[in-house]
């Protein structure tokens, strides 16, 4: 089903905000990664774990959930379809791979900020800046195919494709009543 325009364009929308924050708010968090294993003072420590966890649990998450759930919606409604071209299935693959390591890395930050809150020294704590930088870098190759759509249909795409070539030149040579 291919939405409406304007319900498209929404859809569209909402979809690019909820990735683009989604993209910010991981920034934001590996600023506070930064800031939590090389900072020297304790009491910033601490508090950059903190906010680490506040920012995953009320901000990533739920962008991370909402890009995965929006992006089907606008991916089925649209003639990209959501299985017709490599471009859109590998950032679907990417996109569920990026918030299923998010929600399990979950946990981790939630150690990590009741640890530092109830530790004389919070700067002995090891941080997340592998998980950090992997989940830029995924978003980022994420942004790029959606900018750069490199071409390419699957084969479910190239059938669906034969399909409604081959029914548009039977509407076209099919006899009017």
């Amino acid at each position: 089903m291919i939405m409406p325009p304007r319900l498209r364009k929404t859809v569209l929308t909402t979809h690019v905000a909820t990735s683009v924050g989604w993209l910010g708010a991981v920034l934001a968090y590996l600023a506070l990664d930064v800031t939590a294993v090389t900072n020297q003072d304790i009491s910033t420590v601490r508090g950059a774990y903190s906010a680490m966890e506040v920012t995953v649990l009320y901000v990533i998450v739920p962008l991370a959930v909402a890009s995965v759930l929006i992006g089907v919606v606008n991916a089925l409604g649209t003639p990209w379809g959501l299985f017709r071209h490599h471009w859109v299935l590998v950032k679907l693959l990417l996109t569920v791979f990026a918030a299923a390591v998010l929600l399990i890395e979950t946990q981790t930050v939630s150690y990590l900020a009741e640890t530092a809150a109830a530790s004389a020294d919070p700067r002995e704590l090891p941080g997340t800046l592998l998980h950090s930088v992997g989940g830029l870098v995924v978003l980022l190759i994420i942004l790029m195919l959606s900018v750069f759509k490199p071409r390419g249909v699957t084969r479910y795409g190239w059938r669906k494709q034969n399909e409604q070539r081959r029914s548009g030149r039977a509407e076209r040579t099919a006899p009017v009543a």
